[in-house]
């Protein structure tokens, strides 16, 4: 891609923004060589993987990769049998972290969320968990060891606290002893890596020992008496010992690492791919931008495009096509009406969609696919070249003439200017008449009339104007496509006070033509503001009638199920009354049968009793089939285990416990009552949104339901907090914790000064559900983590 183009349409500051969202060095890097591509299909999977970014930012917040530090030269080293640094082990250990925790973000929550291009990214990553404890537990800091990293160096650290002590057990004794009159300082100090006492020049054949240095003036000796020389002589052998035994650590785990040479390289390059990915999903967001979809076809259609660098709050958006019914738009209007940023704003869109980058504008917006871009922007004389303004952007368009092809845009700005009008507009008119011709798609804007009028006269070419309020003399930064912009100068003359004779004459030298031109180009501008108006009332008469329509649907429903309701609630009465006729006959016939009334024969007593009996049965069934028809009907695969219905023939509500067999029959648990029902009978109740307030709900045993609860991590960050905020925090935890029936759960409250540590402790100890609580060991956590155990 032109690189004068890519300067121009300021593609750089977008790559600068871009950067900024990155967190690792090589996702930086990649940031700042990404370049627009001309594989469409390339171009596609960049959009994809910007999108799949976009979409898990949305769901589960941004993600930092800042752990991400180079490894290669570490890797060679390793490859060759070299032996790692701490530092370098340390780099290595926290790459691994990082990449357990990414990984971890990149899982799905739930079996149904749909997969993403990005999936095989996190699914390359090996977090190496048993090397990254192993270096943890080893290295404690870049120069700090653990002394469990081997027994030997615990056994040589013990020796020399032991000989440490003893050193210092014979110095206090000497120096406040028999020393004591000779020494400078009743104290004791160190000398390269030798313990000494200061002792007073004029004493220095009273005190036996070896003399390491003496003061700026000479008048103190510090001296290393002979009771300790031979301890520090085993002091000094035992550091180097312990040096010694660092370096077998390091090469041990150095050996350790050398094992998953292949996979530190391939959690490297997918962390910080996945960084340049995540970066292009940020700006996204930041810019509230959309995918662009992408044609080979050289059509644009860009809906509602802001440009990325101006105030979200001020911009206005435009609506531009291209490439559809014309291949040629040309933008007329006055200056800094923002006939510039419209052009800029189509040449940037093209080239951050064919960097794989979301665009600002709305939905189903659409961009071609360009080889080149060739912009003729702004004033480039040259003091030095002796170029005017003229000479520097004809020299530009003579290059740009030599270069352009059928896959080629071309945006000109202020094509002509600098020269004479007559003449300017002459040659302007055979360059875009020219680039018409070969169909390359081509913006241009400018003054001039006689452009207007070839737009007009020439199929395939559009005019389009930037729109200006002549009452308030500002411009709307609105762009109307199909409309010519008239000139206003009269108009903003008078405006700023210039005399209305000189206007008038001024309007006497116009030609006749000319003025019945401009008289046109208000009437079209005129007739396109009505348009627009009408058609906004037209959208928001039918979003109103759409809303009625709505609305007496939601009634007529609402009709139909008290409708529903009432019929269902006389059947139930009807089928009372009925069913205590039944009893009344029954109890009847077992009187006349108990009496013996001979002029009533049993036979047609009981003819009777069955016909009433079928009665009741064909009325409860006429109720059950019409008052508990479901509301929709559904399939086997929309049930599954836990989901709440409702079992139509018995008006209850339950619990899917089994999942519909062949036939479609399942098991719904009611309260302790479950009972095998058919899909038919069943009707699912709709769960509450997640984003409805959450709310307390009680069974008739009186049990809560807390859906939060089930979300409940066994873990709480409190670092940061104060005292008094981090135990309001720790209170409604716990209390979530034990709804969720979790036993044990971890507090991070951090080291720090211990006040945090300090009072999360005193509350946990007036606390009578916290059955005990102690500081996590070593390796997770220590003294920064506090765990709890409920009771």
């Amino acid at each position: 891609m032109n690189q004068k183009t890519l300067f121009k349409l300021e593609y750089d500051k977008i790559i600068a923004l871009l950067e900024k969202e990155a967190t690792s060095f090589r996702g930086g890097q990649l940031c700042r060589r990404l370049k627009p591509m001309t594989d469409l299909h390339k171009i596609n999977t960049y959009q994809e993987q910007t999108a799949a970014a976009y979409t898990r930012i949305v769901q589960k917040g941004r993600i930092s990769f800042g752990d991400a530090a180079p490894v290669e030269e570490s890797m060679k080293r390793l490859e060759i049998g070299g032996s790692l640094s701490s530092t370098e082990l340390l780099r290595i250990s926290r790459l691994l972290v990082n990449a357990a925790r990414v990984k971890a973000y990149g899982r799905h929550d739930t079996q149904e969320d749909a997969c993403d291009c990005l999936d095989e990214y996190f699914n390359l990553l090996e977090p190496l968990t048993p090397l990254s404890n192993e270096i943890d537990r080893c290295i404690i800091g870049e120069d700090e060891y653990s002394d469990d990293a081997s027994s030997t160096l615990k056994q040589i650290r013990r020796s020399i606290n032991n000989i440490n002590d003893k050193v210092h057990a014979t110095l206090t004794t000497l120096v406040n002893g028999s020393l004591r009159t000779y020494l400078q300082d009743a104290i004791i100090t160190m000398r390269g890596d030798r313990y000494c006492v200061p002792v007073k020049a004029e004493y220095r054949g009273q005190v036996q020992g070896l003399i390491h240095d003496q003061s700026s003036t000479g008048s103190t000796l510090f001296i290393e008496p002979m009771a300790i020389v031979k301890l520090n002589n085993d002091l000094k052998e035992l550091y180097a010992k312990e040096q010694e035994e660092i370096q077998v650590i390091l090469a041990n785990l150095s050996e350790e690492a050398a094992q998953y040479i292949e996979e530190i390289r391939a959690d490297y390059h997918s962390l910080t791919d996945l960084d340049f990915i995540f970066a292009r999903g940020a700006l996204a967001m930041s810019m509230r931008a959309s995918r662009p979809l992408l044609n080979e076809e050289g059509r644009i259609r860009i809906r509602e495009g802001r440009h990325p660098l101006l105030d979200p709050k001020k911009v206005v958006p435009i609506t531009v096509t291209l490439g559809e019914d014309f291949t040629l738009l040309i933008i007329t209007g006055p200056n800094t009406g923002g006939k510039t940023v419209s052009l800029k704003t189509v040449g940037l869109f093209c080239l951050m969609g064919q960097s794989g980058l979301h665009i600002p504008a709305g939905d189903r917006s659409e961009l071609a696919v360009f080889h080149q871009i060739y912009a003729d922007i702004g004033d480039e004389q040259s003091i030095e070249q002796s170029l005017s303004t003229f000479s520097s952007h004809m020299t530009n368009i003579v290059s740009f003439l030599k270069k352009v092809d059928e896959r080629s845009l071309v945006l000109f700005d202020e094509l002509g200017a600098g020269t004479d009008p007559t003449e300017g507009a002459a040659l302007a008119i055979s360059i875009l008449s020219h680039l018409h011709q070969r169909g390359i798609r081509t913006m241009a804007t400018t003054h001039y009339s006689e452009l207007k009028v070839y737009a007009l006269s020439t199929p395939g070419v559009e005019n389009a104007c930037c729109e200006f309020d002549v009452e308030s003399l500002r411009p709307t930064y609105r762009l109307l496509i199909g409309i010519p912009g008239k000139s206003n100068a009269f108009a903003i003359s008078g405006k700023l006070g210039l005399p209305d004779y000189i206007i008038e004459d001024a309007k006497k030298r116009l030609s006749e033509q000319d003025v019945s031109f401009e008289d046109l180009l208000t009437d079209l501008e005129t007739s396109k503001r009505t348009i627009e108006k009408e058609q906004e009332e037209i959208a928001r008469l039918k979003k109103e009638a759409e809303d009625l329509k709505a609305q007496a649907k939601q009634r007529q429903e609402k009709l139909d199920d008290q409708r529903d309701r009432i019929l269902r609630e006389a059947n139930e009465k009807a089928n009372a009354i009925l069913r205590e006729a039944k009893e009344v006959a029954d109890k009847t016939i077992k009187d006349f049968r108990k009496f013996g009334k001979e002029n009533i024969s049993s036979a047609e007593m009981e003819k009777e009793r069955e016909k009433l009996r079928k009665k009741i049965k064909d009325t409860a069934s006429a109720s059950a089939m019409k008052a508990q028809k479901p509301k929709k009907e559904h399939k086997a695969s929309d049930f599954k285990l836990g989901e709440s219905v409702k079992v139509l023939s018995m008006n209850l509500t339950g619990t899917v416990s089994s999942l519909p067999d062949a036939k479609g029959n399942l098991t719904v648990r009611m309260g302790i009552l479950s009972s095998q029902v058919n899909i038919s009978d069943l009707e699912i109740i709709e769960e509450v949104s997640p984003y409805a307030p959450k709310k307390m709900n009680r069974t008739s045993k009186g049990k809560i339901k807390m859906g939060k609860s089930l979300s409940v991590r066994p873990e709480i960050n409190l670092l940061g907090r104060t005292v008094d905020e981090a135990v309001a925090e720790l209170d409604k935890y716990l209390d979530d914790a034990i709804l969720a029936h979790l036993n044990t759960v971890r507090v991070v409250h951090g080291k720090g000064t211990g006040a945090l540590r300090k009072g999360i402790h005193e509350y946990l100890r007036r606390q009578k559900h916290v059955k005990s609580y102690h500081l996590a060991e070593f390796g997770e956590g220590d003294a920064g983590v506090t765990i709890v155990e409920l009771g």
